[in-house]
């Protein structure tokens, strides 16, 4: 079907790009302020739950954990019940109402709306990314920079959030905040609802389909091609609990570190610590085209740029950003304070070596999974993302008794190993994808040859 083009790409991937990018307005907003809300002293003008530290870690990481891991369940019911589009729409509706009730001062709001939250996220999640490689063409070289499009989109959200919610939560009360959160995602669904006519031909349930060789592809098994992918996605998300189990330390163990032992005045003002959410977010808009651009050019020269190196690379380099960590806790020891440009670049790297991993592999699910898994398979991705996510959690609590240079440094020397490893025996693997991002180049080379011709 002829789709109606914007800079390039399909004017379909712009309101999935809107609507995702409110709807991580609304959940990394809540994210930037909930352990700060937590560990919070229940007196003062600001109160908060009082925790200790480690009880405010361990409920974030089941927190984030079940967020994404509810992707599996959202990302069958898409397949088998209502297609992508309408489970989105659902998850839209109930991280509105999840959201909002958390805006109610009391502890059963809190917890129904964490709990509304986690089966929101878990729909609209894993569909509405599969959604975006539903925009391309089988073969389409633009299909990963379109990914990292869509994930500027998320990250336009997350930095807004970061700086409105955390500073709303943290000056004129947390629930505010949270409230803040809600309307944030109601402008999303409204988006979402309003662009419709731009999905007609994507997220759509395959089991009405009047399409023959969709119906076909949900009745028969896999064949040993499909197999083989899959078992190449599996392997691929060791890499993705590893990367999250480090790089979800931004909203746990960095984020009380930042708050607690980090020198954060600045012309003689105070940083909020949640603001520093929001450096993730800012670098991933002002470089995410770059390294796309850099990722497409090395595909074009025939230079190793294929989704799997792409994972290791950023690997390594998110986990090289861990020991500038490693440098801000030995200043601290040995001043009783930390600068905040450690930070800063600790997220810079963490910021590159996410562009290399998670956009690219949004893209590599959408390649290599089935049709009738293709919500299930990016399902199982988040998950991973999700029990990354518990990881990082454990990791905070350790900290407690091991202290933070042990597991900044701990992580570094991980990631930079693990990476490493997987590189060595990267080829091999690469084998099983049966050349599915080749046929990208091919394409590339063959629309060229038609623009020549028609010039001529």
């Amino acid at each position: 079907m002829k789709q109606k083009e914007l800079f390039g790409h399909p004017v379909g991937l712009y309101v999935l790009f809107f609507t995702e990018m409110w709807e991580r307005f609304s959940y990394y907003g809540m994210r930037a302020i909930l352990v700060l809300y937590l560990v919070a002293e229940t007196k003062g003008e600001n109160a908060g739950l009082g925790w200790s530290n480690g009880d405010a870690l361990a409920l974030y990481g089941w927190y984030t954990m079940m967020v994404y891991v509810m992707s599996i369940p959202g990302g069958i019911i898409a397949d088998k019940l209502l297609g992508q589009k309408k489970s989105v729409l659902v998850g839209g509706v109930l991280l509105l109402f999840g959201h909002s009730i958390l805006a109610v001062e009391q502890m059963w709001a809190f917890y129904t709306g964490l709990v509304l939250i986690v089966c929101g996220v878990g729909m609209l999640k894993p569909n509405i990314s599969t959604m975006v490689g539903g925009l391309y063409k089988k073969g389409d070289i633009r299909r990963d920079k379109g990914f990292t499009i869509f994930y500027i989109g998320i990250n336009v959200g997350a930095f807004l959030s970061s700086l409105v919610v955390g500073y709303v939560g943290e000056v004129f009360g947390w629930h505010y905040g949270f409230g803040l959160a809600g309307i944030g995602m109601g402008l999303g669904i409204l988006q979402y609802l309003l662009g419709q006519k731009y999905l007609v031909h994507v997220g759509n349930f395959l089991g009405a389909s009047k399409n023959e060789e969709e119906k076909l592809a949900m009745k028969q098994p896999l064949n040993k091609v499909e197999k083989d992918r899959v078992v190449v996605l599996l392997i691929s998300f060791l890499l993705v609990i590893v990367f999250w189990g480090a790089f979800e330390q931004a909203g746990g163990l960095m984020n009380i570190y930042t708050m607690e032992k980090t020198n954060r005045m600045l012309l003689g003002w105070q940083v909020p610590a949640s603001w520093f959410q929001s450096l993730n977010a800012m670098f991933i808009i002002f470089l995410g085209t770059s390294v796309a651009g850099y990722w497409a050019n090395r595909k074009l020269k025939g230079k190793v740029s294929t989704s799997l190196f792409k994972m290791i690379v950023g690997l390594i380099i998110m986990g090289s950003g861990f020991f500038f960590m490693t440098a801000a806790t030995a200043q601290y020891e040995a001043t009783g304070t930390s600068a905040m440009y450690w930070l800063v670049l600790a997220y810079l790297l963490h910021t590159i070596g996410e562009l290399c991993l998670s956009p690219v592999a949004l893209s590599f699910i959408t390649k290599l999974a089935p049709v009738k898994y293709a919500s299930i398979m990016m399902g199982v991705y988040f998950a991973m993302t999700g029990f990354g996510s518990k990881l990082a959690g454990l990791l905070g609590e350790w900290s407690e008794s091991q202290g933070e240079y042990t597991i900044f440094t701990g992580i570094a020397i991980f990631c930079v190993t693990l990476g490493a490893l997987v590189l060595i025996v990267r080829q091999k693997l690469e084998v099983l994808t049966h050349g599915v991002e080749d046929e990208e180049v091919e394409m590339h080379y063959d629309e060229t040859e038609t623009y020549e011709l028609a010039e001529n």
